[in-house]
């Protein structure tokens, strides 16, 4: 008899108190892994904890005995309380003063979790960095995380409450997850994913950390009512993003994106006329796998998903313009207009590579809009230069009367002179030296990409040489400020238009030697790629084509020459433009 009771005290001591709901419908022990335990992760199931509230004043009014209390069986009219209120039991003291409960408001509860609890409690402590939060362990998501770590607390701050750090930090670990801001996310599961997102991807997306990204303060609002495929998007994007330095987020990542192109087709298919609607989802999706493909090694779809944008688009702005004339009040949201410059901003900037038709216009561009976009880096007045600069040469070729010459070479002094006169400003309060020089530097390389779109210089010409050791120089002293600054673009300019023979680019402050300029590109691809979105692989594949190309040709551009005719073709398009179709360089 003893045997069998410690046989059941003992197996009762090893039952798991905070399972997850579908081992306790399958009756199996959880392992209570967070965010999602080991039975669902190799199941795929979405694994969640329920609590139930349990009021001892119901279990008192059916008879049944609350917690470890002993059960009262009086009836429930002879249970009085000091006061003669029925439901109160006579345990309290005559003197017992009893205090009228709050009414509850929305506002009552604060929607936190343990990973903020935890986040607030290191700021307080002033452990905590500015931008780019540490990555969740993968082992977490893969079931394979061991014994959690305590918190390390700092020993210079006094601690938060009046209780020593074992019983705080076990307080802590003891915190349930509230209601989810983002309700779509329980059942989708991979919450850790969208952690990634937004602690990890939006900000890489800006140029500093004083800046907000829109992919968070656009999106993220947006996420709230989104439907579940808007989220799954976001999840593929961050398992893409995350496998570049974890394969095993590899397989996950391409079934995420499965899920949302199947979602996407069904949509399309079975609701056509949703594509003139205002709703973004569609929009926001294709950002999203557009997004994916440029992460996973600038895959060549990403173009395809611009060119779908570019009709849904179209088709949109038609039926505005009809709303319009029909005078009706029509007002973009928010979530729309970002979505359009996105699309928009990657067009321009692929295309300054490869020199194809443009697919959005010039619209989206004002010449007279000097404020620095903190995502792109520049200002809108800069972006409409470059579209200018790309249409130009592009008719470059169709000039042949010297009418058209007169003309060609007027339109090009004059964007050269906006180029000198633009005055970029920035709208961040505080410190915005890091948004004030890549505005600058993408300025200085606009000149450079003009004088060889336009001009046909090369990297053997003075000029060229004067403004490459500039941009580079620059580069390095803005990743040592912010090393999730995105210079992609500067540096691909740079990098393709570097003199063969220039050997001593300029002095390397660690070894006092003058440094090459190949391998100071190398080496600094390989630091933007730690802290990027864009995709710099694909980029150093571009470069490196283009130096073994002109390594062929090394006497035609190692001399100074004249710039040739208009209608010739230049060094640009004789050595970046045929490796550079469908990079991505925003």
């Amino acid at each position: 008899m003893n045997e069998q009771m410690n046989k059941n005290k003992n197996k009762a001591s090893f039952r798991s108190q905070f399972g997850c709901t579908n081992c306790r419908q399958n009756k199996v022990k959880c392992d209570e892994k967070k965010p999602i335990c080991t039975r669902c992760w190799e199941k795929d199931l979405p694994c969640r904890t329920l609590f139930r509230l349990k009021w001892e004043s119901t279990y008192r009014e059916q008879g049944i005995a609350f917690g470890r209390s002993k059960l009262n069986r009086r009836p429930i009219d002879q249970r009085k309380g000091p006061t003669g209120t029925p439901g109160l039991g006579s345990t309290f003291p005559e003197d017992t003063t009893w205090l009228a409960t709050p009414t509850v408001q929305s506002w009552t509860f604060v929607n936190t979790d343990f990973s903020s609890i935890r986040r607030l409690y290191t700021d307080e402590q002033g452990c905590a960095e500015p931008h780019l939060l540490p990555a969740v362990d993968a082992r977490t998501v893969l079931g394979e995380l061991g014994p959690r770590e305590p918190v390390m607390s700092s020993a210079q701050s006094p601690p938060l409450f009046d209780l020593s750090t074992n019983i705080r930090e076990a307080m802590l670990q003891k915190l349930q997850s509230p209601l989810s801001l983002f309700p779509s996310l329980d059942d989708l599961g991979n919450q850790v994913l969208f952690d990634y997102y937004v602690n990890q991807i939006c900000p890489r997306t800006v140029q500093s950390p004083l800046s907000m990204s829109p992919f968070a303060s656009v999106i993220l609002p947006y996420c709230v009512s989104a439907p579940p495929a808007v989220l799954q998007a976001i999840q593929a994007l961050a398992a893409c993003h995350w496998s570049q330095s974890d394969p095993r987020y590899s397989e996950l990542s391409l079934r995420l994106k499965a899920r949302v192109l199947n979602h996407l087709r069904h949509r399309l298919n079975t609701h056509p006329k949703d594509i003139g609607t205002e709703d973004p989802e569609i929009l926001v999706i294709m950002m999203f796998l557009c997004l994916y493909d440029i992460v996973d090694d600038c895959n060549q779809q990403w173009i395809i998903h611009l060119q779908g944008a570019k009709d849904i688009i179209r088709l949109r702005r038609r039926r505005q313009i009809a709303l319009k004339g029909a005078n009706q009040d029509v007002q973009q949201d928010a979530v729309s207009s970002f979505t359009e410059l996105f699309f928009a901003f990657q067009d321009v900037m692929g295309r300054t590579a490869c020199g194809k038709a443009e697919l959005f216009g010039s619209t989206y561009w004002r010449d007279e809009d000097m404020t620095i976009n903190t995502w792109m880096g520049c200002s809108p007045a800069l972006v409409s230069i470059l579209f200018s600069i790309m249409d130009l040469s592009r008719s470059r070729r169709q000039v042949i009367s010297e009418e058209g010459h007169e003309t060609f070479n007027a339109r090009a002094a004059s964007l050269i002179n906006r180029l000198k006169g633009i005055k970029q400003e920035s709208q961040i309060d505080g410190d915005n030296q890091v948004i004030q020089r890549i505005a600058e530097l993408k300025r200085v390389t606009s000149i450079v990409y003009l004088n060889c779109a336009l001009y046909g210089l090369t990297p053997s010409d003075s000029i060229t040489k004067t403004y490459i050791r500039r941009i580079l120089k620059d580069i390095v002293e803005l990743l040592a400020m912010e090393p999730s600054c995105q210079v992609v673009w500067p540096l691909f300019v740079a990098a393709v238009e570097l003199d063969p023979l220039d050997f001593a680019i300029m002095l390397d402050p660690d070894t006092g030697k003058m440094t090459d300029g190949r391998r100071l590109v190398l080496e600094l691809l390989m630091k933007m790629s730690k802290s990027s979105v864009s995709s710099v692989t694909r980029a150093r594949v571009v470069i490196e084509q283009v130096w073994k190309s002109r390594d062929f040709c090394l006497s035609k551009s190692s001399r100074e020459r004249s710039p040739a005719s208009i209608t010739d073709l230049n060094d640009w398009e004789e050595y970046v433009m045929p490796v550079s179709d469908a990079l991505s360089l925003a």
